[in-house]
Formats: structure tokens, C-alpha cells, sequence
């Protein structure tokens, strides 16, 4: 059975693309859109809704770093870099400008059929069909996330967050109170085990805290050193 989830692949290697397009298909993923450059993709995300973007990091008018910080101006879906860039910088630079996963080539077309599963499942979906989103809205002192619209709320104003930063705030609004490592919140968030990805946590939480306006250290997202962290919902008034 088709699902319904639409899904854009941004990348100059046509046989890459081939073989994407062919892979996806076979996991009854049809509605699939295909860009070479970012100007092509920008155009495309203007003009439609996507649940999932595939996207180059090495791309031949502008980079797939700038392509995701443009993109975030129109859309919050969720984007998975391709790249060959392998080093920790990179990966920490394309989650940091608003990327959600990031997978590193030569890989297997298997894995990336994996992550995009992963992805669209903690999206809300099943590979079969794209129940509506049931909405849960969390209200506190000077900020509020409603999920069902995906919207984060500052002290009365829209702040833009990434698809990843709204799930750890979540998490947290969640589970107030409660203490949890770098690694557990990795796993609950990104759907895979937390080994090693304490950078990856740490950059999205402090991203969180400078979109909050969280300045001290011993409100709201609470860094427990050695332990991991834990949320403290700000009291009205």
C-alpha cells in the first residue's frame, strides 16, 4: 500500500537520485519530488508542503547549509543531510543551522530508507497512512508549544525552532522535574541509541535556551554536570 508522506531528494548526482527515487519506491514511499540545485529546491518547498527533505550538503549554485537556513524561513520540515563532509564540525554545523539528521556518503540505501522511517514516525506518521496530528499545547509563564501546529510561543511572540528542538522541548514539558543523561534524551527524541551523541544533545538544548530566553543556569533546562538534565516549569507570576 502507498503511504502518503511527500518527500523532496536534493542532490546533483542523478544516479544518486535514481537510486533514491527507485529504493524509496520499493517501500511504497510514491510521492517523491527530485531538485539538483538549491535554487530549484527553494522554488519547490515555496510552492508545496513536504513532510521530508533528503538534502546535498555539495550542491552546484549554493550549499546545502545556506539551502537549509533558507529553507527554515518557509518550513519546519524535518531535513536529512547527504554528504561526504564525515567530521564532527560539519555534523554539529548542519544541526546547528537546522538540520535534523545527518547521514555521511558511501552508505547504504537501506539506512537511509531506515532514517527517513525513523524520521516521519516520530513525525506523527506510519509508513501506511498520516493520521492528523493530535494537538497537546503546554502553557507556561513566558512560553508555550502547541504540538499539533508545531508553533513555540515567547513571551507572546513566534519564535522558529527546527522539528528536533520542538521534540526535546516537548520532551522536557513532558516530563517536568525529571532527570534525564544525554543519552536518554537522544534516544527518546531522535529514536536511536544515544552513544556518543552527547554534542548533538547539548547543541540542541542550548539552542533551546537562547530561543526561550533562558539565561540562568539554574532555570528552565538545567544542566546536571555528569548527570545529564532536567526541566524546571517556570512558576506564574
Amino acid at each position: 500500500m502507498a503511504s502518503y508522506e511527500k518527500i523532496l531528494l536534493v542532490d546533483d548526482e542523478k544516479g544518486l537520485l535514481d537510486l533514491l527515487t527507485a529504493t524509496l519506491r520499493r517501500e511504497h514511499y510514491t510521492d517523491l519530488s527530485t531538485a539538483s540545485t538549491a535554487a530549484e529546491a527553494l522554488n519547490m518547498v515555496k510552492e508545496n508542503e513536504y513532510d521530508l527533505i533528503l538534502l546535498d550538503v555539495n550542491l552546484p549554485d549554493f550549499s546545502g547549509f545556506e539551502l537549509c537556513q533558507e529553507i527554515r524561513r518557509h518550513s519546519y520540515t524535518p531535513i536529512i543531510f547527504l554528504t561526504a563532509m564525515d567530521s564532527d564540525f560539519d555534523k554539529l554545523q548542519g544541526l546547528t543551522i537546522g538540520g535534523d539528521d545527518y547521514i555521511t556518503k558511501p552508505f547504504n540505501p537501506m539506512e537511509v530508507v531506515a532514517r527517513v522511517k525513523a524520521m516521519l514516525r516520530r513525525q506523527g506518521y506510519t509508513a501506511k497512512s498520516a493520521p492528523a496530528p493530535v494537538s497537546e499545547r503546554y502553557a507556561f509563564d513566558y512560553f508555550e508549544l502547541d504540538t499539533g501546529s508545531g508553533t513555540l510561543t515567547v513571551n507572546g511572540e513566534p519564535v522558529e525552532a527546527t522539528a528536533k528542538e520542538l521534540a526535546l522541548l516537548r520532551h522536557f514539558c513532558e516530563n517536568p522535574g525529571r532527570v534525564f543523561s544525554a543519552g536518554q534524551l537522544y534516544e527518546a527524541v531522535w529514536g536511536e541509541p544515544g552513544y556518543g551523541e552527547d554534542k548533538t544533545v547539548s547543541m540542541h538544548i542550548s539552542r533551546l535556551r537562547k530561543k526561550l530566553g533562558i539565561e540562568e543556569k539554574d532555570e528552565g533546562i538545567i544542566n546536571l554536570r555528569g548527570i545529564g538534565y532536567k526541566f524546571l516549569p517556570p512558576k506564574k507570576g
